[in-house]
């Protein structure tokens, strides 16, 4: 298990002697009991890198070993903490509110989902914490870094490892 260590009030992220800067939450940092839905604080705690999702067109998958998929029309992340698919990837439209996977800017060119309140999710607690790719602004309580760092990060990362947030 390889540890992607994230020093959220230093705004730096490592991997072994890899070292960048990132960007966390406009809130600050939280401890995970402390997370709430809409409060843009990034949750501290080691969270499991799930998998990755990734834009077509946008970025390569070669050399990726975590599991991944294609981002398609339709997809969406449960951020509604009255829908019994909270914290889950949905398909759009639905009922209730969720993020769109496919956005205007480049954040999501590359999705890396962190297993943050998702065994199993407790509504309210927090949704869509992903390490994805930077905006040049706080995120939402994601953790995120520039394009050409996320590139030479993706392909060391393997099934098992995790995400530190300190």
């Amino acid at each position: 298990m390889n540890v992607v260590r994230v020093d959220a009030g230093a705004g730096r992220l490592s991997f072994g002697a890899i070292e960048m800067a990132c960007t966390v939450g406009r809130g600050g940092s939280c401890a995970a009991a402390d997370k709430r839905e809409g409060d843009g604080c990034t949750p501290l705690g080691i969270w499991p890198i799930r998998g990755a999702l990734l834009r077509p067109g946008k970025v390569e998958a070669a050399g990726i070993r975590l599991p991944w998929r294609w981002v398609r029309d339709g997809d969406g992340w449960s951020d509604d903490v009255a829908d019994p698919a909270y914290n889950r990837p949905v398909h759009l439209p639905r009922a209730f509110s969720a993020e769109n996977l496919l956005r205007d800017d480049d954040a999501y060119d590359v999705i890396v989902v962190l297993g943050h309140n998702d065994a199993p999710p407790v509504p309210g607690q927090g949704s869509a914490i992903f390490f994805h790719l930077s905006e040049g602004r706080p995120t939402a309580g994601c953790v995120a870094v520039e394009r050409a760092d996320m590139l030479r990060l993706l392909p060391l990362l393997v099934p098992g490892d995790v995400m530190e947030i300190v």
